[in-house]
């Protein structure tokens, strides 16, 4: 884990393990419009689309992607929702 994510306080998380595509998009979207404007979240899925959904997802959305790590099928996002 990188040593920005260790210092990093969330505000919500996301437990999307176990879902496949595209429920944690679907998640992740009511998940986002629930946090304030600067909010943290951390999103964990296990579904491999996630690699190239989330991004597209923030990218489209304009929230900005701090940080992503995959370990054994296990993929962990921080997501900070744009300010309004």
């Amino acid at each position: 884990m990188s040593e920005l994510i260790d210092t990093l306080s969330v505000d919500a998380v996301l437990d999307a393990t176990g879902l496949s595509c595209p429920e944690p998009v679907m998640m992740l979207h009511q998940k986002v419009r629930d946090l304030h404007a600067g909010g943290l979240l951390k999103v964990i899925a296990t579904d491999p689309s996630t690699r190239r959904d989330i991004p597209k997802f923030c990218v489209f959305l304009g929230h900005e992607l701090v940080e992503q790590q995959a370990d054994g099928g296990t993929y962990v996002y921080w997501i900070r929702k744009k300010l309004d």
